[in-house]
């Protein structure tokens, strides 16, 4: 095997271009189920949870077996981290739009793209400290939180801390989503996920 089959198998990648696609189907037909062609303001719940789930399933690949080998590797690994973490974004950014074409100044696919930005930072962000296993749980708990607290927030520090909810247009939700994701992806480029035990 060639050494990017052999990284692409040992960071299960085959495994999460199958769940992203997964995703992506889910979100399309969760988008019809509820109509969303008729009212832009029924794919708020598209719009925050699909780039949430496509971000868990990026951040379960960030789970390295062998640690110890990636430390003391000849090669700086942070470019093959930065390459990964970058196509997989780039891929759930591309393809999730599609649940939500059309009406891209309210919640479309501006919006999609802006959170699965940040989304998939703030996981990047939580592999290195919790590790790959539990990426999820911090970008679940802030969008859950803000799902449910933020309707009728307004001004401008609404749009920053609560830009998972917002449309595709808000310039603090874009800096935000941004931020998080550039301070994601840094962090887990340098350190890479915190080591843990195999998986059973």
């Amino acid at each position: 095997m060639t050494g990017l089959l052999l990284y692409a198998r040992s960071r299960a990648l085959p495994a999460t271009l199958a769940a992203l696609a997964g995703t992506t189907a889910f979100a399309v037909w969760a988008a019809d189920r509820l109509g969303t062609y008729l009212d832009p303001d029924r794919r708020v719940p598209i719009v925050a949870l699909a780039p949430l789930l496509a971000a868990a399933v990026i951040g379960t690949s960030l789970y390295s077996a062998s640690d110890e080998l990636d430390r003391t590797a000849v090669r700086p690994w942070w470019p093959r981290r930065l390459v990964q973490l970058g196509a997989l974004t780039a891929l759930a950014a591309a393809v999730l739009p599609l649940a939500v074409l059309g009406h891209p100044e309210l919640f479309g696919p501006p919006a999609v793209i802006r959170n699965t930005l940040g989304c998939t930072g703030v996981t990047a962000a939580a592999a290195v400290l919790l590790g790959a296993r539990l990426s999820w749980l911090p970008a679940f708990g802030y969008v859950s939180a803000v799902y449910l607290g933020s309707h009728g927030a307004h001004g401008r520090a609404a749009t920053v801390w609560a830009w998972p909810m917002q449309p595709g247009a808000q310039p603090g939700a874009w800096a935000a989503a941004l931020t998080a994701f550039t301070l994601g992806a840094a962090l887990y480029a340098v350190r890479g996920a915190r080591p843990e035990g195999p998986r059973g």
